[in-house]
């Protein structure tokens, strides 16, 4: 018996979202988390934060969007830092590796604009090889119920200190 050769990872570009990108963005969202997500906690955020799209994230490979991480300006304990979510990969592109890229890539720009935290609300055994902790996020408060557990924030700076309060407009 012959291995068969493993299909080619997509040639992959990471940038900036840009206005004519958000159909494809939002399809992608729809796809991924479906009409379901507006109950959820992050939407809340999503309604008064401020969108960041010279942060957020897109993966293509050509034309064909696989990814997106985006990113919003709030405000935490009257800190200003910045809101990661939705974040997005295509169902046959997960475990590629580009999601951590896209997140990774974020943070970077966030870092470059000066901003010190992002904050999100995920899985900690996911989110934690970024540099996302549980434990860091514990005094962040979110407008809504939420499993305190998946608040989660990654410091973009050494001296980045801690965050404590509710998240609210930037």
């Amino acid at each position: 018996m012959t291995a068969q050769p493993a299909a080619p990872l997509p040639v992959l570009t990471l940038q900036s979202e840009r206005p004519q990108d958000g159909p494809l963005v939002d399809a992608l969202i729809e796809r991924a988390f479906g009409p379901g997500r507006y109950a959820k906690v992050s939407e809340r955020v999503r309604e008064f934060a401020t969108f960041a799209a010279e942060m957020s994230v897109c993966a293509w490979s050509g034309q064909r969007l696989l990814g997106c991480a985006r990113m919003w300006h709030v405000r935490v304990g009257g800190r200003r830092v910045m809101f990661l979510g939705p974040f997005a990969v295509e169902l046959g592109e997960r475990n590629a590796g580009f999601g951590a890229r896209m997140i990774n890539r974020a943070c970077e720009d966030a870092a470059a604009a000066g901003e010190t935290h992002v904050v999100l609300v995920g899985d900690e055994p996911y989110f934690s090889r970024v540099g996302f902790a549980a434990a860091a996020g514990r005094a962040v408060i979110m407008p809504g119920p939420v499993d305190q557990r998946r608040v989660l924030v990654r410091a973009l700076t050494a001296d980045a200190g801690e965050l404590a309060g509710p998240i609210q407009p930037a």
